[in-house]
């Protein structure tokens, strides 16, 4: 409860610093560029180096690939049948693709789910959502923004960015223990990662916006909520039969809303920016809704 209520604090500081103009209009960029850079990364070494492989977490792991490419296929076709702008389809697969695994969906999975659906969760978050976010994600942002870069600059941006070194790291270095100096450092630095993320969307956040995006909104928001996790429903459960607390929190975790991380590297890219802020904030609020529903259906999983 304690981590929802900061989450919805630091929401409300972000409009209010925005209102009152106490900070400067690049504020959101600043702090982007501090979470990409620092927070992530500090998040990824500390949760990643402590996972314990197990053959049973493939399909676990796989959800958020899958929702990913359900998302790139879906806004893609969209995209085309709607004539959308390339920032505007790029933006959707970005945060209509990637789910709030880590400091929205830890949380709310303590909450439906207790404890022992902790170790879980971070699976999904730290194999699942923070790689495709620093693999697939960075390559949707660099192909969708308006640089058009060539694969080469793709593959260089993937290499270079701070999350997916932080995990190659953390992969590397998991023979052998942190020092406690270094795991309380890392810790501290990862803490960072909520409050400011809810703070620089809600600087972005302005209702104004909702007017010329409401269409493209309540599309991303119905694919994300509601449409990728009923398909991977049906796959998981439906198709392979697969049950178990692990399944339903994995579930779950694909019905969160989407990726603040994911909305702040379209916003880095210039993919959208309002509606990429639109996507989570409203998604956020919703979700405390559509979540109690998607528990109550995977009771029985």
């Amino acid at each position: 409860m304690s981590n929802l209520i900061l989450l919805i604090l630091c929401f409300i500081f972000g409009i209010l610093l925005r209102k009152s103009k106490r900070m400067p209009v690049n504020t959101p960029a600043v702090l982007n560029t501090f979470i990409l850079h620092i927070s992530v990364p500090a998040l990824t070494l500390r949760y990643l180096h402590e996972i314990d492989f197990d053959s049973s977490m493939l399909l676990v792991v796989a959800m958020a690939w899958l929702h990913f490419a359900l998302a790139a296929g879906f806004f893609w076709s969209v995209g085309r049948w709607m004539k959308l702008p390339r920032a505007t389809v790029g933006a959707l697969m970005l945060t209509g693709g990637m789910a709030n695994t880590a400091f929205f969906g830890l949380p709310m999975v303590e909450a439906y789910y207790g404890q022992e659906g902790i170790p879980t969760a971070i699976l999904v978050d730290q194999l699942g959502s923070f790689l495709v976010l620093s693999v697939l994600g960075v390559t949707v942002a660099g192909l969708y923004s308006s640089g058009r870069p060539t694969a080469g600059e793709i593959v260089r941006r993937v290499l270079t960015f701070p999350p997916f070194i932080a995990m190659c790291a953390a992969l590397i270095l998991m023979p052998a223990d942190y020092p406690s100096w270094f795991a309380e450092v890392i810790k501290r630095l990862g803490d960072t990662l909520a409050p400011l993320a809810l703070v620089s969307v809600g600087f972005q956040l302005r209702l104004g916006h909702l007017a010329g995006n409401g269409r493209n909104l309540a599309i991303g928001l119905a694919f994300k909520l509601v449409l990728a996790p009923l398909a991977i429903y049906l796959l998981y459960v439906q198709l392979l039969g697969a049950h178990g607390t692990s399944i339903q929190v994995a579930l779950f975790e694909s019905a969160m809303p989407p990726m603040i991380t994911a909305a702040i590297l379209a916003t880095e890219h210039d993919l959208d920016p309002p509606l990429a802020t639109l996507m989570v904030a409203v998604g956020i609020l919703i979700s405390f809704f559509t979540l109690t529903g998607w528990w109550w259906l995977l009771r029985g999983v």
